[in-house]
């Protein structure tokens, strides 16, 4: 065993991206200047992940509050609609909750508690224990919450979005009543037109409405799924995945992208002769231990991705190898046992006991919480990232 270093990361800077902008050109030419500059050599298997952000700015695929509006209005009525379980985020939908409130005259707004999807807290778990109220059955309304739980400022951002989303609202011109329940079936005391606000939970919230008698369901993928005067959308995802561009416009999620993907997978083959594996990610999937939110606000971490990028990994765990199997070795025997149990392990271990602790996780998402950690969110300029050495092993060279 000659190598002694295994996975690597990179976060590879790159132009500012406009509307337009030659995606293929841009990465394939960043990852290679890269590569010269800092003298390390591409290798086949090795994964280019891009970001949705500057796919969906390439794409120019945006839209306003205007339009959100517009779209609101024609699919829910533009009259008394309820909107329910949104994420507390002023990136993510207070961007979009302003064109939905000029969509409507009132919104019944039904926050879920003690915490949204995504696990942004209301309130905590112990303050919901002591004031002896019950999530899963209890409704709340504004007057009732006030009372036992006060103003609640988010730990990170310090926003009290309760009021936040009511103001929001409000200056929209529009009438705003808050509820706070879990169970959907609520909404339809207070309105039969309902925009459900959840993620990766939709389809359920959905179901149980329309049973429930609901007259209109609409998630947010239902809205600005096609385009309205011209603006951007998204036909899979609308609303899903977009965040705030400028005070009055968002920049939605990006539009099909595999041709891009495979296109840039090519180029390097091209250009390079290694065959590389490319994915354009989005949020990844893991969770702050501290603020307890999930990273998970698109809804997909791959928005697109080359074939090799498809399954979940097939791993066997060392430390049960060396604990159970190999428990007398130790060194160079013990070593050789591992490499030899290795490179003879079968195609599937779904179920073997050498592979429980091993996380059986799609690739793509893996790879995505990787590199959505890698680039992080803010002003590193790294919006591709290089991974290496990611489907290598113990026993590679």
């Amino acid at each position: 065993m000659s190598r002694n270093v295994g996975t690597i990361s990179r976060g590879i800077r790159c132009p500012i991206i406009r509307e337009g902008d030659d995606l293929v050109k841009i990465v394939v030419d960043s990852v290679l200047e890269a590569s010269e500059s800092d003298e390390f050599e591409l290798r086949d298997r090795d994964v280019i992940a891009i970001t949705e952000s500057i796919v969906a700015r390439a794409q120019g695929n945006y839209a306003t509050i205007d339009d959100i509006a517009t779209c609101v209005r024609a699919k829910l009525g533009g009259e008394t609609i309820g909107v329910i379980f949104p994420i507390l985020s002023r990136n993510r939908f207070a961007i979009c909750l302003r064109g939905i409130a000029k969509g409507a005259k009132k919104i019944v707004l039904m926050l879920s508690y003690p915490s949204d999807e995504v696990g942004n807290e209301l309130v905590s778990l112990d303050n919901i224990d002591r004031a002896g109220v019950n999530p899963y059955s209890d409704v709340l309304s504004l007057e009732r919450y006030r009372e036992l739980f006060g103003v609640n400022a988010h730990p990170f951002t310090g926003v009290d979005y309760v009021e936040y989303y009511g103001d929001i609202i409000k200056e929209c011109g529009c009438d705003v009543e808050i509820i706070f329940a879990n169970n959907p079936r609520t909404i339809l005391s207070y309105t039969k037109r309902v925009l459900t606000c959840d993620i990766h939970t939709r389809a359920r919230t959905k179901r149980i409405l329309k049973d429930a008698g609901a007259e209109v369901v609409c998630g947010l993928d239902d809205i600005l799924n096609a385009p309205i005067n011209g603006s951007g959308y998204n036909e899979r995802f609308g609303l899903l995945g977009s965040n705030k561009s400028t005070e009055n416009k968002i920049k939605l999620f990006p539009k099909e992208c595999t041709d891009l993907v495979m296109d840039i997978q090519s180029e390097f083959l091209t250009r390079t002769c290694k065959h590389v594996e490319v994915m354009v990610y989005g949020d990844g999937a893991f969770k702050d231990p501290v603020g307890k939110i999930w990273e998970l606000a698109d809804p997909s971490v791959s928005a697109a991705h080359t074939p090799g990028l498809e399954g979940t990994p097939n791993e066997i765990k060392l430390k049960y190898l060396a604990d159970n199997d190999f428990a007398g070795l130790k060194g160079e025997e013990l070593r050789k046992a591992i490499e030899g149990r290795i490179k003879t392990k079968g195609s599937d271990l779904v179920g073997s006991m050498e592979s429980q602790g091993t996380t059986p996780r799609r690739l793509t998402d893996l790879i995505g919480s990787l590199c959505d950690l890698t680039s992080g969110s803010g002003d590193k300029g790294t919006p591709i990232v290089l991974v290496q050495g990611y489907f290598d092993n113990y026993t590679n060279d």
